[in-house]
């Protein structure tokens, strides 16, 4: 004789709140929460920071100013992710694609020299086409001492965004969505919300947007090939170190240090003007460039022999 176990029943508050497959919260509540804890830590820590900024009178055009915003944002991320996929979850924050080995280094600096060649052809098609005008480096025109400065102050913010925009995006967003949607919804609506996201940065639009929820996806690409988030943050340091800093464009609207001075003239449709490359035509074939790399990188025997 066969006994059947029967599933107890759950109540209307349960289907609502509660995951169908484990004791856990929908993830739909689980990205609410996370969000509200992400605010909630982001106005205390900004409290923190933006008082001294005050007292000291600091101009708040000033790298460091935007280097402490930064790393705000980097504790109310991190710390609400921590918090969500600790209690909410049940999962640890590694868990996200962040297990600690020799791959992950590689992973990291493959992704910073992928986005060099990016740039550099958007630089290359710009300066060809005569779209761009050089003007000069920045040590022509600066001392020493203010080139090591802007360069390791730009470093720092950068390496601070591309792990805290990775861990938020391509880490808590995309992969609570995909624990109840298709991968494809959960991509597309998290590189989506990557973009709304930026519609706060200097002389942003719906094209700009557009740019950035492209980038999205280019992003979302290397942790489906790896199931882990290393690459992606690589991507995202490099891209916007090698824009601003290396080749000089605007990112994403910002202003940054430039080793390589010029003005860019060219069409705004191709070129995005001043809000930068993820505005304009020419980032399409970084990003495919930037795919075309990252594919044949993920499938190699470079990264397979390291993989532990």
């Amino acid at each position: 004789m066969k006994f059947v176990t029967q599933k107890p029943t759950r109540n209307f508050w349960q289907i609502i709140f509660l995951s169908p497959n484990e004791p856990r919260l929908r993830a739909g509540w689980r990205l609410l929460v996370q969000t509200i804890l992400l605010v909630i830590l982001g106005i205390a820590a900004g409290m923190a920071i933006i008082v001294p900024i005050g007292l000291l009178k600091i101009d708040f055009d000033s790298p460091l100013v935007m280097l402490a915003n930064q790393v705000t944002a980097l504790f109310a991320i991190t710390a609400s992710i921590f918090l969500a996929r600790r209690f909410l979850d049940k999962r640890s924050i590694v868990s996200l694609g962040l297990k600690l080995n020799r791959q992950a280094l590689w992973d990291v600096l493959i992704g910073i020299g992928i986005t060099f060649f990016q740039m550099g052809l958007v630089y290359g098609i710009e300066i060809t086409l005569g779209w761009t005008k050089f003007e000069g480096y920045a040590w022509q025109m600066e001392s020493g001492l203010a080139v090591a400065e802007g360069l390791g102050v730009w470093l720092v913010i950068f390496l601070i965004v591309g792990w805290q925009e990775e861990l938020l995006s391509r880490g808590y967003h995309l992969q609570s969505l995909e624990s109840g949607l298709k991968t494809f919804w959960a991509v597309l609506i998290s590189s989506s919300v990557f973009g709304v996201l930026h519609l706060g940065n200097p002389g942003a639009s719906w094209i700009s947007t557009l740019g950035i929820v492209l980038a999205g996806l280019f992003l979302a690409l290397p942790y489906l090939l790896t199931r882990q988030l290393w690459l992606s943050i690589g991507l995202h340091i490099g891209w916007n170190f090698f824009e601003g800093v290396v080749f000089g464009f605007q990112v994403s609207g910002i202003e940054t240090f430039r080793l390589l001075r010029h003005t860019v003239s060219g069409p705004e449709l191709w070129t995005g003007g001043a809000f930068g490359p993820e505005a304009g035509l020419l980032v399409i074939p970084a990003i495919a460039l930037g795919s075309l790399l990252t594919v044949v990188y993920t499938r190699s025997s470079l990264r397979k022999m390291n993989v532990e």
